[in-house]
Parts: C-alpha cells; structure tokens; sequence
C-alpha cells in the first residue's frame, strides 16, 4: 500500500492531492454523497487506486448516516442452526456490498437490547434479530422508529409491523410425533433449553418464545389427534447443558409411569442426550425412541441414525437478509415469509419397549 513518508496510511487528502481536486470533493467522490461531477469523480476513484487509499468506515458514517453494513442479533452462536442463518445473510449482504456485524445474547434480553444499542451505534443500515422475547420488545420498535429497518427472523414478537422470516415448525413436529405415536408410543416427553418463567409448565401457558410454543403445539395437536392426553410433567425446560439433561433424564425414568420416547429441541440437546443415554446403558431405540428437532450431518452417522427435522436454516438467513434489503430501499413492512421444513425419517423409532428396563438402567449403581 502507498503510504507518505513519514506518516501512516494513505488519508484522504493525499487522494485530493493527487487527483487535483479539494479535499471536500474528494470525501464527496469517495464517499458516495453529495454533488461531485463525474470527470471529478473519475480522478478521485483513480487516485485513491494508484495510492492504495482505504475509506474510513467510520467518517464515511458520519458524513452519510449509513455505513453499508447490517447488524445481525442472535441466541446463540455455538447452535449450527444459527449458524448456518448467519452464513446465508452473510452471503447475501456481501452481494450487496455490505459487511455483517454480529452479536451473541446468550438468550439474555438484557444482552439483546444492549446488542441493538451498540449496533444502533455503529450506525449500521438495518438490523436482522433472533429476539429472545415475544412480549419484551421494546428496543426493537425503537430501532425501527429511530430510522433503521429490522426483520426478525426464525422468531416472532407479539405487535405486528414487522417482517418475520419463519419456519412452519408446529406441523412438521405434529408429523415427527406423529410417527411416534404410530409407533406405539403414549408417553412421550419435551426437552428444550428455553428456561421457564414459572416453576412448573401447564399446557397452554404462555412461554414468551414463538419457536418453542409451535413445537409444543404440535405435540399438542398430534396427542389430540390420537384421542391422547397430554402430561405436562412430561415436559422438560432449561436443559441447557450436559449435567441438566442427565438430570432430566434421571427425574423422566424415575416417574412411576416413564416416557418412553424423547423430542429434543434442538441438535445440541439431542447431542447431550444421547451421551447421558449412553452413559446409563440406555439404548436408542430399543429403550428409548429419540426425534430431533434439527437435522445436522452427524445424524445419519451415529447409530442408529436420528430421525429429524430438517430445517432450511440458510435460506431463512438469505430471505431475512433480502426482506431486509427490500426494507432499506423502502419497502413497507408487515410481511410473514413462511419457510417449510421436512421430517426426515430414520432409525430411531421404534415400538415401545418395557419401560421398567429403561427406568432400572437409570438408576444410580450402587457399589458392591
């Protein structure tokens, strides 16, 4: 890279210098704002090649109010479901010549709101949020009222207004539990992250997270469908890592009338599942019979292979970020773009076996 002597890199006023213009005109040309005549603008674009010059991201923001990137707010980054949304955006914003700027809540809504705050800082051009609350949302109609477009995408908020890229989760999981009641299955049992609000879940409460309260529709809706009742002791929340499943899984074989089939939320629950299953001796699905709500590859290559949801993660991503393109040049929002997953049928169903077998390979080993 050119640089002058003496100093650091190449600034604006050397450009100007060069192509003979003011350094006003060369911000202008460069920056993409204002009124600068073509020829002008030619040998400026010339000069800043000839120098090596790179534009200053943050003057350019200053002097334009945009700074030709999105912000992208999600849960949980570690989640190769977010992940794979995250590289569809990705993908489509550097298309548009736009760079992603990225913030991991943690699925705490403090975090989100301070993540929309710093995002609002840098001035990016609109926002794309995995909101963590359907009723705690607040800050993201202050972003759109300050002036920058958001679409949410995978989850949606309680107020209308918004664009909303989304899977049709309730009847791909009404179909998945389904196929385990078809089985042979009556006592089927929830395990999800999504930390409860209330000591205990009764059906029909309000969970405050859309994706969580489709999938539990659809078990729902799949029970009542087969003249079954649903046991709310059967569903189990913030099992958000290895030790919580092992112990969500201890307490489930323990009850005097044990599930004998398992939907996990998500591919990492699933994973800590099977590990606290194989752990006990307790095999998949000849014990218990196991759904995942999240195909990954390393499904087929267990054994036996996973039955699962397969979501198109990266096409949610792309479609938010072009809903979000369309936002910023203008288009009103207020639209649902609904995506449809697909149940992938595998090895991992099975009919029930005694559940008594399952239950005393649960219990602590005493030793000898």
């Amino acid at each position: 890279m050119a640089r002058r002597q003496g100093t650091g890199e190449v600034t604006i006023s050397d450009v100007a210098r060069h192509a003979g213009v003011s350094k006003a005109q060369a911000a202008r040309a460069m920056g993409g704002y204002g009124s600068v005549s073509s020829d002008a603008k030619q040998r400026v674009q010339q000069a800043a090649q000839q120098l090596g010059y790179r534009p200053n991201a943050l003057a350019r923001s200053i002097n334009t109010g945009k700074s030709q990137s999105l912000g992208v707010v999600v849960g949980d980054v570690e989640n190769p479901y977010f992940g794979q949304a995250i590289r569809g955006i990705s993908d489509v914003a550097r298309s548009h010549g736009f760079d992603v700027v990225l913030a991991n809540t943690g699925e705490s809504l403090a975090d989100e709101e301070k993540a929309v705050k710093m995002l609002l800082d840098k001035r990016v051009d609109g926002l794309l949020i995995c909101p963590t609350s359907r009723s705690a949302h607040a800050h993201i109609l202050d972003a759109e009222r300050a002036g920058r477009p958001v679409v949410l995408f995978d989850r949606d908020i309680s107020v209308p207004g918004l664009d909303v890229v989304q899977m049709r989760i309730a009847e791909v999981t009404r179909q998945a539990v389904a196929s385990m009641i078809d089985a042979g299955h009556q006592r089927i049992a929830y395990i999800s992250t999504l930390k409860l609000a209330t000591p205990e879940f009764e059906m029909g409460q309000d969970l405050d997270l859309s994706t969580v309260t489709q999938r539990v529709d659809g078990i729902r809706q799949a029970h009542e469908s087969a003249g079954l009742e649903v046991d709310s002791r059967l569903f189990c929340f913030g099992v958000s890592n290895r030790e919580a499943a092992d112990e969500a899984i201890l307490g489930l074989l323990r009850m005097p009338e044990p599930p004998t089939a398992l939907v996990a939320s998500d591919s990492l629950v699933a994973l800590d599942l099977l590990l606290c299953l194989k752990r006990r001796g307790i095999r998949v699905p000849a014990d218990l019979s196991l759904v995942m709500l999240d195909d990954q590859p390393w499904a087929e290559l267990v054994e036996p292979p996973v039955t699962s949801i397969s979501q198109p993660a990266y096409s949610l991503g792309e479609q938010a970020a072009s809903a979000l393109f369309e936002r910023i040049a203008g288009t009103a929002g207020g639209r649902g773009i609904w995506l449809n997953p697909r149940l992938v049928k595998r090895s991992s169903i099975a009919a029930p076996a005694s559940s008594a077998c399952a239950s005393e390979q649960a219990m602590p080993q005493r030793a000898n």
